[in-house]
């Protein structure tokens, strides 16, 4: 089954609002044939209006995420957003449970499934992390740390509703530290995770479902990465930073 690519940028926290701004309108002049592949940016929290803004104004078809959510609605939660603010900023997606939120926030895989849950109830799109550390792929228990958070994360989610999810399988080990899985371990991994999905719903939706690959993404890898069977996409973090770089991994199909 042919799965249109996502390619996603997750700035992180880089970028103010005039910087962001100055990308965006850098970027959309790009020739980029959306008809090929799908182009999402994360900026952070305080730059998603202004863009969504220009997008619109430009009727610009790359898509808005948030970084983040949490997992009330509203209340005393000093310096958190809700999934409805994230929304009425004009995201229609969300990253969640990314190795950075588990490692320097304490996100256990119960914290993620009631984010996702909420961000399911205000009809977000989301693009799911997982992935194991190198202290998990050196034991030889890598597949059983993904799938393992796989199937916690996605607890009580319908098959109505994983439509509105991609997974991002981001090795650990390979964020930010120049280390990319081999297209052949990130083809292996992508392909249980798919194996996984349809365990856990059906063989549709395994086919249908994009998984996309992180970790050290590149222009000078990601041919090689697009061109495996189950990886359909990448979620890139240091080099989305630059419209260069980013615009060379939109247009990999080139």
């Amino acid at each position: 089954m042919k799965r249109k690519p996502l390619i996603a940028a997750n700035w992180k926290m880089n970028k103010g609002i005039g910087e962001s701004l100055d990308y965006f309108l850098k970027f959309k002049d790009k020739n980029i044939d959306y008809s090929q592949v799908d182009v999402l940016i994360a900026p952070p929290y305080i730059s998603l209006y202004p863009m969504y803004k220009e997008i619109k104004a430009n009727k610009s078809p790359i898509f808005l995420s948030s970084q983040n959510i949490y997992m009330k609605d509203e209340g005393a939660y000093t310096g958190e957003i809700s999934a409805a603010m994230v929304k009425s900023c004009g995201a229609t997606y969300t990253i969640l449970g990314h190795s950075e939120r588990r490692e320097y926030f304490n996100e256990t895989d119960e914290i993620v499934n009631m984010k996702l849950k909420k961000a399911i109830s205000a009809e977000l799109n989301i693009i799911l992390c997982v992935g194991e550390r190198d202290i998990e792929r050196e034991a030889g228990v890598a597949y059983e740390v993904v799938l393992s958070q796989l199937g916690k994360s996605l607890m009580g989610v319908t098959e109505e509703e994983i439509e509105r999810i991609a997974i991002a399988y981001e090795p650990v080990w390979a964020i930010g530290t120049g280390k990319t899985a081999s297209s052949e371990d990130a083809e292996a991994m992508h392909n249980e995770i798919r194996k996984k999905i349809e365990i856990l719903y059906n063989k549709t939706i395994g086919e249908s479902i994009r998984i996309l690959y992180g970790g050290s993404v590149k222009p000078e890898n990601i041919r090689e990465l697009m061109q495996k069977e189950n990886i359909d996409g990448a979620l890139v973090g240091g080099a989305s930073l630059d419209v260069e770089k980013f615009c060379k991994i939109a247009t990999f199909y080139a």
